[in-house]
């Protein structure tokens, strides 16, 4: 190019948990300059936007905390090394310049990388909804599809649909602060984590299965709901404060579609390297689809995935480079 620009040896495109891990690695194991491209006005991705209140079981060193103090610790670990961080700036277009630079254009600036690494977690996503009037009418109003803070709901009888590992996990984590917890699936199975239904199955929580949700009543705020089993036509209506929704979310990939990337499904497919089809971009995470490996959305498989991408980037752009960079116990950090 003719006039200068400001070039990053590496630019993540988000900031959740395995791309703040990315970015401490990049910058802080590889000496790479570094920059972090966040859509939300926020880091953390899931963590912190939709379960902040839950704990987390399965990260290394951790027995269980809280998505929320994960959440920080991680961006405490990045930005000790100082990679730009810019927040509230989704990147909406990617494209190949002369010399293999790439264009990364946001809904409000341009920036320029030698390499880019994709850590998007599901992509553009907006929860499942009931496609209920009656419930939709009573959204912020007793009609809730995440908790940023579980004690709103001291004291109150709350009533929970959903089948999988979020409305498991939240009955479980509700059970002693809410006065009465109410969990509404529409299967007699659960897809949740096993051994979280047998700690439900053997809590106080009111199981109604299979039942669905029929009809939302109240006059300012949520009051009531009406469900219905769905094999007998049994209704019942029921008093509650809150109704949470945890029917999952739909997932939106069409934008990386857009910019060329061979995908698998709704994830991006790489290769063992954590390469894409596009020289010099990488993925990682819950957005990667290895073709050659299982899939495995866990926040430890992207980790590994991070580092991966990390280490096959700093190479790429010097070939000179180890792939391997020494164990961090050998540096001064």
């Amino acid at each position: 190019m003719s006039k200068p620009f400001d070039l990053y040896d590496i630019t993540i495109i988000g900031a959740g948990p395995v791309g703040l891990f990315a970015a401490f690695y990049a910058a802080g194991m590889r000496g790479m300059r570094t920059k972090i491209l966040e859509a939300l006005g926020v880091t953390g991705g899931q963590l912190t936007v939709l379960y902040p209140e839950k704990y987390i079981y399965d990260v290394p060193g951790f027995p269980k905390i809280l998505a929320k103090d994960l959440a920080k610790q991680l961006e405490v670990q990045a930005m000790a090394y100082k990679p730009t961080l810019i927040l509230d700036e989704k990147v909406v277009d990617l494209k190949r310049l002369d010399g293999g630079i790439w264009e990364l254009q946001t809904v409000k600036g341009v920036h320029f990388s030698k390499t880019v690494l994709i850590t998007a977690g599901h992509g553009a996503f907006t929860p499942r909804k009931l496609g209920n009037p009656s419930v939709e009418r009573f959204e912020n109003m007793g009609v809730y599809y995440s908790v940023t803070d579980k004690w709103m709901f001291k004291d109150k009888k709350v009533m929970i649909v959903g089948g999988g590992d979020s409305a498991v996990d939240w009955a479980l984590n509700l059970k002693d602060i809410a006065a009465e917890v109410i969990l509404v699936h529409r299967r007699g199975e659960f897809r949740a984590h096993e051994g979280s239904v047998i700690e439900l199955f053997h809590s106080p929580v009111k199981i109604m299965i299979p039942y669905e949700v029929k009809e939302a009543y109240g006059k300012d705020r949520l009051e009531a709901v009406k469900i219905f089993n769905n094999k007998t036509n049994e209704e019942v209506v029921l008093e509650v404060d809150a109704l949470i929704l945890q029917l999952g979310h739909l997932v939106d990939v069409s934008l990386f579609k857009g910019w060329g990337l061979e995908m698998e499904g709704n994830a991006i497919k790489v290769n063992g390297r954590m390469e894409t089809n596009l020289p010099g971009v990488y993925a990682a995470g819950d957005i990667a689809h290895q073709t050659d490996s299982v899939k495995l959305a866990l926040l430890a498989t992207g980790f590994g995935q991070a580092a991966i991408a990390v280490n096959v980037a700093k190479n790429y752009i010097d070939p000179k480079a180890s792939l391997f960079p020494g164990h961090s116990s050998e540096k001064r950090m």
